[in-house]
């Protein structure tokens, strides 16, 4: 399984009052990794992948460790735990090394922004999404236990 490398920076404007980068602050990160991967990576390898819209229905997000601020950006790890048809889960890692700070994960449904309401995955999307779908959801794909 391949998974997207977004290198994220960290702004001042991030910390909180306790020094570290607020928990808010890292749905916004997060974001920023996601589009990156699906509006910018895709369509980068001649993909018109998303660009008709998508919208977010869920965030889960466990906070590790504090990320405290500095220069350096943080790397943002991202990939595909899930495909239905009409919906995606992506997870992430923020870290460094091998010090993880954030995982969470984000369903997001393509949605067509002219008829506003949710739409299916297209079968260009899928090809693309299974590029970087998680070798376990991959193996249940094989048995089924996954719909796609």
């Amino acid at each position: 399984m391949a998974r997207h490398i977004f290198h994220c920076p960290l702004r001042w404007a991030d910390m909180d009052a306790f020094g570290h980068i607020n928990n808010v602050v890292f749905l916004r990160y997060l974001e920023e990794a996601r589009i990156d991967f699906m509006f910018r990576l895709a369509p980068g390898e001649g993909s018109v992948s998303f660009t008709g819209g998508s919208v977010v229905a869920r965030h889960e997000i466990d906070y590790l460790r504090p990320l405290v601020h500095r220069h350096e950006p943080v790397t943002i790890e991202t990939w595909v735990a899930d495909i239905s048809a009409a919906s995606l889960t992506v997870h992430y890692e923020v870290k460094d090394g091998e010090t993880v700070y954030v995982r969470a994960s984000t369903v997001v449904v393509p949605y067509n922004l002219a008829a506003g309401r949710p739409r299916r995955i297209s079968a260009e999307e899928k090809s693309f999404l299974l590029r970087y779908l998680d070798d376990a959801a991959d193996d249940a794909a094989d048995t089924g236990a996954v719909t796609v």
